[in-house]
């Protein structure tokens, strides 16, 4: 979490953030759906997933944020999961088409990486809702509670993360239509 970042380039050019520079883009190691983004850091068990989905219902940007939350746990099969914290980011979006982003913090147990020992994760994310499209953007950073991030400081990497969803920038919206 401590490298330097850099703008990174999302789905073609059409959405730009500053993410840390050595992180692995995943699409070179597998297949990564269209709809996704995936970044992992070549020294932990970190990973940054970007996704567009569809809007959800909730009309309340925290629970929207909620419902996301709670799709990943599902999706991951995790034992248990708690939001910790949500709230609207303070600061304007990077640009004025881009809304500023929902924050929650939450943790899951959950088995990874093909084990079937539950560890701990703690998640962040940020949900961009769009106006005037059927599309959420839902970016997160997934740190599990493994031997190569013992040494995370999570106050350092919840900074670190609010300012990199802070920086993302929709270039072009024509990735929405």
């Amino acid at each position: 979490m401590g490298d330097s970042l850099e703008e990174r380039k999302l789905y073609g050019g059409a959405i730009i953030i500053n993410l840390p520079a050595n992180l692995i883009d995943a699409s070179d190691l597998r297949q990564i759906p269209d709809a996704q983004e995936v970044f992992l850091d070549p020294n932990s068990d970190i990973n940054y997933i970007f996704e567009v989905l569809d809007r959800v219902e909730p009309t309340d940007p925290e629970e929207a944020a909620k419902f996301h939350f709670d799709s990943i746990a599902q999706d991951s099969s995790a034992e248990s999961y708690e939001v910790q914290t949500v709230y609207v980011s303070e600061q304007q979006g990077s640009s004025a088409d881009t809304p500023a982003p929902i924050l929650l913090t939450g943790t899951q147990k959950v088995a990874k990486f093909n084990r079937t020992d539950l560890d701990d994760v703690f998640v962040l994310l940020a949900l961009f809702r769009l106006t005037g499209k059927p599309h959420d953007i839902v970016f997160v950073l997934n740190v599990p509670a493994t031997a190569t991030t013992t040494n995370i400081n999570l106050d350092v990497t919840k900074q670190a993360f609010s300012a990199m969803a802070n920086s993302l920038k929709i270039v072009d919206f024509g990735l929405f239509a």
